[in-house]
């Protein structure tokens, strides 16, 4: 079974509705009691750093989630999460990949970047079975991490080279939004349920 985390800060319609597509089982998760009947877990975001992380401190999530062993998605600020520090309201997240940050986008970029960009593989993961490094997908994003080699999985170019794909052990991320992204999308997502 794949749970969806519900903190009050992602977007659980897009993703039920991408899960129900590929014909996957899921169920939403409120509360770390209900980990327990979870084989995988997708970790969603939208919005601030600083209020995601006061959410999953209120409703207990933030030990739940380090103490995880089994696979799991972080999505765009879900992904950003799993860093050590986000420059985003200068908080402290869930450490989970070492000497990691979240920074902003600099210069004259527009922030937030909106809409369709090329996510080049820089490694072999059960994440990209059946896709082709270059292929696009969708973004929303102003932060990016920031993060050790060992653990950068894909690249973006948006004005700086940034990381689009992590993995830390059972830990994956995506700055993109495969639930937005069409057939690649729905392939990233099939791949992380049924092979990672």
């Amino acid at each position: 079974m794949i749970g969806i985390i519900d903190y009050n800060s992602g977007n659980i319609k897009s993703v039920c509705n991408a899960l129900e597509k590929i014909g996957e089982k899921f169920t939403i998760v409120n509360s770390p009691a209900q980990f327990v009947a979870c084989d995988k877990l997708i970790f969603p975001g939208v919005g601030a750093a600083g209020f995601a992380m006061k959410n999953l401190e209120k409703l207990g999530f933030i030990e739940a989630i380090r103490s995880w062993n089994k696979p799991f998605l972080g999505i765009c600020l879900g992904m950003q999460l799993l860093a050590k520090f986000s420059s985003e309201g200068d908080v402290d997240c869930l450490g989970i990949v070492p000497n990691s940050k979240v920074l902003k986008f600099e210069g004259s970029l527009k922030v937030p970047q909106i809409g369709w960009n090329k996510v080049n593989f820089l490694k072999d993961s059960p994440l990209f079975d059946g896709l082709e490094s270059g292929e696009y997908f969708y973004f929303v994003n102003s932060y990016y991490m920031d993060c050790p080699a060992d653990f950068i999985l894909s690249k973006t170019d948006y004005g700086t080279n940034f990381v689009s794909t992590i993995q830390r052990n059972n830990f994956y991320g995506v700055q993109f939004h495969p639930e937005k992204s069409g057939k690649v999308g729905s392939k990233l997502l099939a791949n992380f349920c049924e092979k990672c």
